[in-house]
C-alpha cells in the first residue's frame, strides 16, 4: 500500500430477533463472512442499533470474536437506509428499517461505507458487511 491510500476496514452489522442466542448470531456473521470470501481476522467491528446492543446474544458475539460493539443511534440508521439492499418485511414492522443489520453496518462504516452484499439471516440473526476508510 502506497502512501495516501486509505486504509479499509470491514464492519458486521448485526440484527436479530429478541432472546437470539450468541450461536445464531455468530453463524450470521460468519455466513457471511464466507459469502464475502473472508476471514473473522477481517472484521473490526460488530454494529447493531441501540436497542439490539442490549441483546445478551450480541454482546456476547462481539466478546468472543474480541471486537468492539458499535451502536448506531435511530438517526444514523434512517440516515445509512436508503443505501441499504434488503427490504425486509419484518425488520420493517419491528425497527422501522427495511434491514437494520445493512443499515448498522453502513452507519458504522462512515460516509463512504459500501455494503459487500445483502445481508445473510440464519434463524433468528442477521448480519451485513460493509467496507469503509479507518479514521
Amino acid at each position: 500500500m502506497g502512501l495516501g491510500e486509505a486504509v479499509r476496514v470491514v464492519v458486521a452489522g448485526i440484527g436479530c430477533r429478541k432472546g437470539a442466542d450468541v450461536g445464531a448470531v455468530l453463524g450470521a456473521v460468519d455466513a457471511a463472512l464466507v459469502a464475502a470470501s473472508l476471514s473473522r481476522a477481517a472484521l473490526r467491528a460488530l454494529a447493531t442499533s441501540e436497542a439490539k446492543a442490549a441483546e445478551p446474544g450480541v454482546r456476547e458475539a462481539a466478546r468472543s470474536l474480541f471486537l468492539p460493539l458499535l451502536t448506531a443511534p435511530h438517526a444514523a440508521l434512517r440516515r445509512a437506509e436508503p443505501r441499504t439492499i434488503t427490504r425486509s418485511a419484518a425488520s420493517t414492522a419491528a425497527t422501522g428499517l427495511g434491514s437494520l443489520s445493512e443499515a448498522a453496518a453502513l452507519a458504522a462504516a462512515g460516509a463512504g461505507g459500501k455494503l459487500l452484499g445483502p445481508r445473510i439471516a440464519v434463524g433468528p440473526a442477521t448480519c451485513a458487511l460493509a467496507e469503509g476508510a479507518a479514521s
